[in-house]
């Protein structure tokens, strides 16, 4: 039976900003529930070359589907600024997500900006692969520091039917090779696993790279958006994904590395290296999560499962300054109160959700 999706333009209106409460203009920011903000995760461009089952379906992101002109996307200089902002304000990780982050023309030139005007910042980035070969030593070269691969299955049959553009596993296989070479490392390799679909190759996967020094994520199907047709069943719980690893290569828990770390860590007891789960559908961690999105047309979102964002480049064009701009920011987060995957149920996961590759994994 032919999948259902409902046809949907981006989702572009915006909440209205709230003032800053003065009870919390001072020392750290914090949320509704005493989360801080850490990390901002920076969405350069919601185009992709891709058309991943579980995020960018062909049958909706197809010729005649609306992606942004030019003129609404947020420039570099405008990036740059509001990572600024947002650093002041506590952040110390950005990541600059997509989309396909490489489609963005020149993203070197960004994240030089970036490690110019924060050079103590954690600068890191998403990638699909395809194009990283090619790029992986200018990036390095500008000061990224680190690099996330997306890559789903080893298998070229599988591979190139989940990213349903007929785009062959071997070049994301050599993008990894370059990256490592160039001194992105350690590389962390997210695998999203679909029951039925890829949950196969996740020993493979794990047999793969263990002993590499790069580290495989297995991320749960989650219902992002709402144009992947997600349903429950189709979900591999992390704790099976644990159990099939370790039966063929011995595991043991590994403490987090700091407070908020979404991926649980099991390292091999042979001493090969480590794998991480996230469990955002069995486990949610909303009650420790530090991060925020921006859209490519500059809105913020507080949860990868928000309805909708605020409008910060309106601000930044405005002729807001920056003070301004991170009293907005303030008034925002001090007002967060998302724990969608606390609360998650048939009803929710059916709601209409801004889309992944609108504002980044």
């Amino acid at each position: 039976m032919a999948r259902t999706v409902i046809a949907l333009k981006p989702q572009r209106s915006a909440l209205p900003i709230p003032a800053p409460s003065p009870k919390g203009a001072a020392g750290s920011l914090a949320d509704a529930r005493g989360r801080a903000l850490r990390d901002l995760r920076i969405s350069v461009t919601d185009r992709c070359n891709f058309r991943c089952v579980y995020c960018m379906p062909k049958d909706v992101f197809d010729a005649d589907y609306p992606f942004l002109p030019q003129a609404e996307v947020l420039s570099f200089e405008e990036i740059v600024r509001t990572a600024r902002i947002f650093h002041a304000l506590g952040t110390e990780k950005i990541r600059l997500t997509g989309g396909e982050p490489l489609m963005r023309r020149g993203i070197d030139r960004l994240v030089a900006m970036l490690r110019e005007a924060l050079p103590e910042v954690d600068l890191t980035l998403t990638t699909n692969g395809s194009a990283l070969k090619a790029q992986a030593r200018a990036l390095a070269a500008a000061g990224l520091d680190r690099i996330t691969v997306s890559l789903d299955s080893l298998d070229d049959t599988t591979f190139r039917r989940m990213n349903d553009m007929d785009f062959p596993v071997a070049r994301v296989l050599e993008g990894i090779d370059a990256a490592a070479a160039a001194g992105l490392s350690p590389i962390k390799v997210n695998m999203v696993v679909k029951r039925g679909v890829n949950d196969a190759q996740v020993v493979d996967m794990a047999r793969h790279f263990r002993g590499s020094g790069h580290v495989v994520r297995y991320i749960e199907f989650m219902d992002v958006g709402s144009t992947n047709g997600w349903r429950m069943d189709d979900v591999i719980p992390s704790a099976e994904v644990i159990r099939r690893i370790a039966a063929h290569f011995p595991l043991e828990p590994v403490e987090a590395q700091y407070r908020g770390e979404v991926a649980e860590r099991w390292r091999y007891l042979d001493g090969q290296g480590e794998i991480g789960v996230i469990s955002s559908v069995t486990e949610a961690f909303c009650a420790t999560c530090t991060r925020a999105r921006l859209s490519t047309d500059g809105h913020l979102y507080t949860c990868l499962f928000a309805q909708q964002g605020y409008d910060v480049k309106s601000l930044l064009r405005g002729g807001s300054d920056d003070a301004a701009i991170a009293d907005a920011v303030r008034g925002i987060w001090q007002r967060r109160e998302d724990r969608y995957s606390e609360i998650r149920t048939a009803e929710t996961a059916r709601a209409r959700k801004v889309e992944m590759s609108f504002i980044g994994g």
